[in-house]
C-alpha cells in the first residue's frame, strides 16, 4: 500500500468507525455487529501503527465511545472507566493467558472467568454504606449522572447489608433488561406500531437516559457487578473482593469462577458457550481476569484497555427450524406483514415460535418455499430473524411462499404503497383488524389510557356491536358492558371510571390517540403545541402544516387525508360532545411577546445558559418560529460552542445573521 492509499484508508475507517461510535452510544441504533466494529477498529489500529505520520489524538484508536447526553449533569470518573480487548476465539484468550504468564515471570496465576453481560455500564459510588451516586460509563473519562434513575432499579441497595465495607468504594458493574421485561415492554410497542427495540442492550441504555425515573422504575431493570475499586478493600485479589460485594446485597454472578490452566479456561469458554441460552438475561460474551490485585497493578494497562483483562465474544447463536406455515397480518394502519410461523426453538433463553418475515421482497429474497429449514438468529441477542434457508434440506414438490393479494381479513385488494416495500389494504373503516386496532391504540396508556380494554376486549365489544369507532367508547355504559360473556362489574366499572377519567388527556395525547398516519407521539406533540387546537388542525392545508417545525409533505399530506374523511371528522365532533379535550390550555399572557413575530430561527451549538429546548420554547413564545434546517427563510441563526460546520458554511453562503446566547436574551429583554 502506498503512503497516499494509506492516507485515504485511514481517513475513511476513522470517519466510518466514529459514525458507528455515534450510532452505538448516542443514538443506541447500531447498524453493525460488534464483530463488524472490532474488525474495521483492529485494521486502523494496524494502519496508524504502519503509517504513524498519520497521527491523530482524535482517532477512534485513541478515545472509547460515549454515551454523553446533555439530559444529566456530568462528572469525572474517580478511575478511568477503560474497554477491553476483544477476542472471538479460543486460540486468542489462551494466548492471553499466556502473555499474563509471561509478563509475570513465570508467577502461579489464577483466572477468574464470568460472564459478560450485554447491557449498559453502571459506576456507583458508597459512602458509609450508602449509595450517593450513579454515573454511565459516558467517554471514560466522564459520565452522565443517573442516581434518581438508578435507585429505582430494585436489586441495587440503597443501604448496604452485611459488613466489612470500605467507608468509600466504587463499584462497576452492568445495567440490564431481562429477557421478560425486554419481550414485555416490546409487546406494549408493537402494539402501539412503534419501532421495537432491537435488543436488550439498547433498551437498558435508553431506559437509564429517560428524564422521567417514575417510567424508569416501569420498566423493570435489573444490575450485575463485576469490580470493586478503592482503598482499604476487603482482599488482595478481585474473586473474594466480589464475594464480599455478594454479600453486602449486590447481585454477582454465579458464573464467576477461579480457573488455574488453559484448560479450565477452554473448558469454562465451552460450558458457558450453551449454558448462557438459559439465563434470564442477555449475555454475549464471558471476561477472563488475573485474580491478584498485585499481579493486576504489575501487568498495567495500555492506552485503552488493562493488560491483566480480556472479553471473548460469543458468535451469533442461531437454530435451524421448520417454517410449519406463514401467516399475513393486519395492523391498524392496513399494512399486512408476513409472519413465520415455527416448529418451536431455544435462542438467548426464549423460545421462539414466530419470526417476522417484514414484507415480500423478504421473502423474495431467501426464496422461502413451504416447510423449509429455516435458520433462525440473534445476532448480539437482537429480535429474532430469518437469516437464511437450508436448502440441502428443502422437501420435493413444495411451492414458493406467496405473498397475498388480498386482505387475510375483509378480503380487499391490497395495494403497494409506493416507493415501499410494504403492501396494504385500503379497507380502512372495514376491515375489522384496522378497526379493532384503532380502538386498541386509542385506550393505550400513553394515548387515552383507558385501562380494562384489550385486544380480546375490544373484539368482543365490536362482534357484539358495542362499538364500531372509537367514538363509541364514550356511548359505553355499565349495564351493555355487562352483557359481554365473562365480564363482571368491576371490570364493567374499571372501564367506565377510564372513559370518564380519559376526557381530561391533554390534547397532544388525543392527537396520538387519533391513529393519523405517520403521526407518532414526538410528532403528535409537534402539531398540537403549533396548532393549538382541533379545529385549526383540521382546517390547515398542506403548506400550512409543513411550516410547522418537524412536519414534512408525507406527514402534512396524511393528515389533510385524514380529515378530508367525513367518517373522522364525524368522530372528532362526538368526541368533542363527549368532553374530550380537543385544545391546547390557554397560556399566560403574561409570558408572551411578540418581539420575534415572523422570525425564524434555526439553533446550533453547545449554550451554557439555557437549554436548546429552553431556547426554543423562548423563541416560540416570543412569537418567533423553530426550523430545522437552514434556508433562505431563516432570520437568525442562534448558535452556541460548537456548531456545526455545516450550518456555520451555509448561514454565512446565504448571508444569515449568527446571533450568540447574550444578543438572543437581549432581543426578548
Amino acid at each position: 500500500m502506498t503512503e497516499r492509499e494509506a492516507e485515504i484508508a485511514i481517513k475513511e475507517l476513522r470517519d466510518e468507525l466514529d459514525r458507528h461510535n455515534y450510532l452505538y452510544y448516542v443514538k443506541a441504533q447500531p447498524e453493525i455487529s460488534d464483530k463488524e466494529y472490532d474488525i474495521m477498529m483492529k485494521r486502523l489500529e494496524s494502519l496508524e501503527k504502519e503509517f504513524p505520520q498519520f497521527e491523530d489524538p482524535l482517532s477512534p484508536t485513541r478515545r472509547v465511545g460515549s454515551d454523553l447526553t446533555k439530559g444529566f449533569a456530568q462528572v469525572r470518573h474517580l478511575y478511568p472507566m477503560l474497554s477491553l480487548g476483544n477476542t472471538y476465539s479460543i486460540e486468542e484468550v489462551d494466548d492471553f493467558v499466556g502473555r499474563v504468564r509471561d509478563g509475570l515471570m513465570g508467577q502461579d496465576v489464577t483466572i477468574v472467568g464470568e460472564m459478560k453481560f450485554d447491557g449498559t455500564s453502571i459506576s456507583l459510588i458508597y459512602e458509609d454504606g450508602v449509595l450517593v451516586r450513579a454515573v454511565t460509563r459516558g467517554d471514560g473519562e466522564h459520565g452522565d449522572v443517573v442516581t434518581e434513575n438508578v435507585k429505582t432499579i430494585k436489586s441495587i441497595p440503597l443501604r448496604l447489608r452485611g459488613e466489612g465495607w470500605p467507608q468509600k468504594f466504587e463499584l462497576r458493574g452492568e445495567i440490564v433488561l431481562p429477557w421478560k421485561e425486554f419481550d414485555r415492554l416490546n409487546a406494549e410497542r408493537q402494539f402501539q406500531e412503534e419501532p421495537l427495540f432491537a435488543n436488550p442492550r439498547n433498551a437498558a441504555a435508553g431506559t437509564l437516559k429517560l428524564l422521567n425515573p417514575a417510567e424508569v422504575a416501569r420498566r423493570g431493570l435489573d444490575a450485575y457487578f463485576y469490580y470493586l475499586l478503592g482503598e482499604n478493600l476487603p482482599a488482595d485479589n478481585h474473586y473474594d473482593n466480589m464475594m464480599a460485594v455478594k454479600s453486602w446485597g449486590f447481585k454477582v454472578s454465579d458464573a464467576m469462577t477461579r480457573l488455574h490452566s488453559r484448560e479450565e479456561v477452554d473448558d469454562y469458554i465451552n460450558y458457558w458457550d450453551k449454558a448462557r441460552k438459559e439465563l434470564p438475561v442477555a449475555t454475549d460474551g464471558l471476561v477472563f481476569k488475573v485474580n491478584s490485585l498485585r499481579q493486576q497493578l504489575n501487568l498495567g494497562f495500555t492506552s485503552k484497555s488493562p493488560r491483566w483483562a480480556i472479553a471473548y465474544k460469543f458468535q451469533a447463536e442461531r437454530a435451524l427450524t421448520e417454517l410449519k406455515f406463514v401467516s399475513f397480518e393486519v395492523g391498524r394502519m392496513g399494512i399486512v406483514t408476513p409472519v413465520a410461523n415455527l416448529e418451536p426453538v431455544l435462542l438467548s433463553g426464549t423460545i421462539v415460535k414466530r419470526a417476522s418475515l417484514h414484507n415480500e421482497d423478504i421473502i423474495r429474497k431467501f426464496d422461502i418455499h413451504e416447510h423449509d429449514m429455516l435458520y433462525v438468529e440473534k445476532g448480539g441477542e437482537i429480535i429474532p430473524k430469518i437469516v437464511d434457508v437450508e436448502l440441502t434440506q428443502r422437501k420435493e414438490n413444495t411451492q414458493p411462499v406467496q405473498f397475498v393479494r388480498f386482505c387475510p381479513s375483509c378480503g380487499t385488494p391490497l395495494v403497494r404503497i409506493e416507493g415501499e416495500a410494504s403492501w396494504m389494504c385500503p379497507n380502512k373503516y372495514g376491515c375489522i383488524p384496522q378497526i379493532t386496532g384503532r380502538v386498541e391504540h386509542f385506550v393505550g396508556r400513553r394515548m387515552m389510557n383507558i385501562d380494562g380494554i384489550g385486544e380480546e376486549t375490544s373484539e368482543a365489544l365490536f362482534a357484539t356491536g358495542l362499538i364500531s369507532d372509537i367514538a363509541d367508547l364514550y356511548d359505553l355504559t355499565e349495564e351493555k358492558l355487562l352483557k359481554l360473556e365473562h365480564f363482571g362489574r368491576r371490570s364493567a366499572e374499571r372501564i367506565m371510571e377510564g372513559v370518564e377519567a380519559s376526557k381530561k388527556v391533554p390534547f397532544e395525547r388525543v392527537v396520538y390517540a387519533l391513529s393519523i398516519p405517520f403521526v407518532g407521539e414526538t410528532v403528535a406533540k409537534k402539531l398540537a403545541k403549533g396548532v393549538r387546537n382541533i379545529d385549526r388542525l383540521m382546517a390547515m392545508s398542506k403548506e400550512e402544516l409543513e411550516a410547522i417545525e418537524d412536519i414534512g409533505p408525507r406527514i402534512a399530506e396524511s393528515i389533510v387525508e385524514y380529515f378530508a374523511a367525513p367518517v373522522n371528522r364525524t368522530i372528532i365532533e362526538r368526541l368533542r360532545a363527549a368532553g374530550v379535550t380537543l385544545s391546547m390550555p390557554d397560556e399566560d399572557p403574561a409570558t408572551l411577546s411578540d418581539k420575534l413575530e415572523g422570525k425564524t430561527f434555526v439553533i446550533s451549538g453547545v449554550f451554557s445558559k439555557h437549554s436548546r429546548d429552553e431556547y426554543k420554547n423562548l423563541i416560540e413564545k416570543n412569537g418567533g418560529k423553530n426550523a430545522g434546517s437552514i434556508s433562505k427563510k431563516t432570520d437568525y441563526v442562534l448558535a452556541g460552542e460548537n456548531m456545526g460546520p455545516s450550518k456555520l458554511e451555509k448561514a454565512t453562503k446565504l448571508g444569515i445573521p449568527i446571533i450568540d446566547e447574550d444578543k438572543f436574551l437581549a432581543m426578548i429583554e
